[in-house]
């Protein structure tokens, strides 16, 4: 797959070549919103909401090479501002996972140990900075190489480093554990 030549295609209006550019990377886009929000519905949504950007602004991309990470730089932002959305008019429980854990024949227990271990390592994550959260959660959750994370973040590799030690640095202080210098 050729993908300047695919987004030489979509900056000219051709929809198709721009999906065949999203559907290429789909499950990365799906893994990367639903590690930020948690929940299929939102994630969908997010990658909605994704997709109409991209169409509306595939024309002020400037290097062709570059559409993967401006495409997902979009996706966080979208997560985000469904994140302050959320915040603003309170976390509702997505009972659309109750019923799958449920048609799946799981058991109730599992599913909300399961959710409580989730919302554990969110409330961890909450006392990093943004930064620092946002660079765990791709390396740890998505399991994001430095290079990457630091391409889609827009920020040198060393800062991405730092932000991974100084966030680890802090989690294992909270979980009552000696901080090794040389992790």
């Amino acid at each position: 797959m050729d993908v300047t030549k695919l987004v030489k295609k979509a900056k000219k209006g051709n929809k198709e070549a721009l999906l065949q550019l999203i559907m290429h990377q789909k499950d990365d886009y799906y893994r990367l919103a639903y590690t930020y929000l948690g929940n299929e519905h939102d994630a969908l949504d997010a990658m909605e909401d994704t997709i109409v950007i991209l169409y509306e602004k595939i024309g002020r991309l400037k290097k062709e090479d570059a559409f993967y990470s401006w495409s997902k730089t979009i996706l966080v932002n979208c997560c985000k501002d469904i994140l302050r959305k959320r915040k603003r008019w309170g976390f509702v429980e997505d009972m659309e996972n109750v019923e799958k854990m449920k048609t799946a024949e799981k058991s109730t227990d599992n599913f909300f140990q399961q959710r409580e271990q989730q919302l554990d390592i969110q409330q961890m994550l909450a006392t990093l900075s943004e930064d620092q959260a946002d660079a765990i959660r791709l390396k740890y959750l998505l399991d994001m190489d430095y290079e990457s994370i630091a391409e889609l973040k827009s920020v040198p590799i060393g800062t991405v480093k730092s932000r991974v030690f100084q966030g680890l640095k802090k989690l294992k202080v909270q979980m009552g554990g000696e901080v090794n210098e040389k992790y």
